[in-house]
């Protein structure tokens, strides 16, 4: 079967967005990130003959694509909440320049919102909702809009909706992104503070068993049933990757939570044991002393935790799951396995105030992760977090979730605590983990050991000095 000549974009955005399929929360970050973009590449494998581009990785402004619209007779944008209005932009220029090519959205922002968003520009001929991956195959195939289920288009200026995309229940059906990653990326474009450079991440399933409020893909596009590909599958994937991106140090699971199956992780972990290699992956912080030992002694080398909050009232308020007590054992029983944790945290969620913060803070020390992330809580539409906001008058309305040079906004305000002071606890944190006399001697040491990580370090210092310096909220 013939297809139609397929451009999957990841759009033009601000110098260090990560905005991506891969990236689970638009922004530029305090250390400069990029996650592979790893939705958009399972299009593009599902696709014969199509092309992927990263422009924000690799630094692509919108005049070095749009001649590319002359080329191509259906272009697919992923898309998301902060970047929607710039991303309707490149979409009204490429049909500009071409008014036959067939323009699609994907991502958690279109499928929350179809109506808005088709109806947002008559350059938008559909949005894809749900798990979109076959629905984007079936109309690069050719087929009428109006007989492809998950989408939403137009039929006299008004909003179509077709009946709702099954969930994708067998994994092994979808084929290997890397190989797209082979033929369209380059993978020392992508890189973050806590991986080893250049590492290379992927899916080996979709879905999470939480209920975190904040979280958008479970809520939005993948669920809360997590359904994962075979261990013959994924080690297929990881060995024809190994061999084929010798470059790599370091391969990265990036399923939402890959220890909600503990025993799916461990028979994975046992056949990656086989193969020698490094990886890492996001982890839940309740993992079982006897897993993350087999996950150890078979090439883990770091987990992502969501530690959120240091008070217990907080991690119930948002449907967290996690007991402060275990998740302090787990983090005790990573340090003494040697199990590096990239820590992430959230200033400002439901129930927050200054003393929790202060709470939360001494609880990030005592932990004492590798590295850690402090995020402000993005409360994305189609979220319970969001929903929250908007029935309690804490969402700061008018307000966009980034600014202007892609650094994220504090938009959720209580009475008792401004959205200013929320702000500003996000840097207060960072000095107060890294500015610590023993975590500073730490960092000082590893960078002393190793030429590559002192460059590394030093670029990432410059660059998180920036971030602190350069955020400024304007509420």
């Amino acid at each position: 079967m013939s297809m139609l000549k397929t451009l999957f974009l990841n759009p033009p955005s601000y110098n260090g967005y990560d905005g991506g399929a891969g990236s689970r929360y638009q922004c530029t970050r305090e250390v400069k990130s990029f996650w592979y973009p790893t939705w958009l590449a399972q299009l593009a494998a599902l696709v014969e003959g199509s092309r992927l581009i990263d422009a924000p990785a690799r630094g692509l402004v919108l005049e070095e694509i749009l001649p590319l619209s002359k080329t191509y007779e259906f272009l697919v944008i992923y898309t998301s909440t902060p970047s929607f209005p710039n991303d309707v932009k490149i979409a009204e220029a490429f049909k500009r320049e071409n008014k036959n090519l067939i323009i699609g959205f994907c991502g958690a922002h279109v499928a929350v919102n179809p109506d808005q968003s088709i109806l947002t520009s008559d350059a938008i001929d559909f949005v894809a909702g749900n798990e979109f991956d076959f629905t984007i195959k079936e109309i690069a195939e050719g087929n009428k809009l109006e007989n492809i289920d998950g989408l939403t288009y137009k039929k006299n200026g008004k909003p179509v909706h077709n009946k709702p995309r099954s969930i994708i229940e067998n994994m092994d059906v979808l084929p290997w992104v890397t190989k797209v990653y082979k033929e369209h990326l380059v993978t020392t474009d992508y890189y973050n503070g806590y991986m080893l450079h250049p590492y290379m991440s992927f899916y080996t399933g979709r879905g999470c068993k939480s209920r975190c409020s904040f979280c958008l893909w479970p809520q939005t596009i993948s669920g809360h049933n997590y359904r994962t590909r075979s261990v013959e599958n994924i080690i297929a994937e990881v060995i024809w990757a190994r061999d084929n991106f010798p470059e790599i140090k370091e391969f990265f699971f990036d399923d939402d939570t890959l220890t909600d199956n503990i025993p799916h992780a461990e028979a994975l972990a046992r056949e990656i044991g086989k193969l020698g290699i490094t990886w890492s992956c996001n982890a839940k912080a309740n993992v079982p002393y006897e897993t993350l030992k087999i996950m150890k002694d078979n090439g883990l080398r770091l987990l992502l935790v969501g530690y959120e909050s240091g008070n217990q009232k907080i991690l119930v308020n948002i449907k967290k799951g996690i007991r402060i007590d275990i998740a302090r054992q787990f983090t005790r029983d990573c340090h003494k396995l040697g199990i590096l944790i990239h820590g992430t945290f959230i200033i400002g969620l439901p129930g927050e105030t200054s003393e929790t913060i202060e709470e939360t803070i001494n609880y990030a020390q005592e932990l004492n992760p590798k590295t850690i992330q402090v995020s402000l809580p993005a409360a994305y539409p189609g979220t319970l977090l969001y929903r929250q906001a908007t029935k309690n008058g804490w969402l700061i309305k008018n307000e966009n979730l980034v600014g202007n040079n892609g650094v994220q906004h504090s938009i959720l305000n209580y009475p008792h605590l401004s959205s200013k002071e929320i702000f500003e606890a996000v840097d207060n944190f960072y000095k107060r983990f890294y500015f610590r006399p023993k975590k500073m001697a730490i960092l000082f040491f590893e960078m002393c050991g190793d030429w590559e990580i002192m460059k590394r370090r030093l670029r990432e210092g410059i660059e998180f000095f920036k971030f602190l310096f350069g955020r400024e909220n304007p509420i």
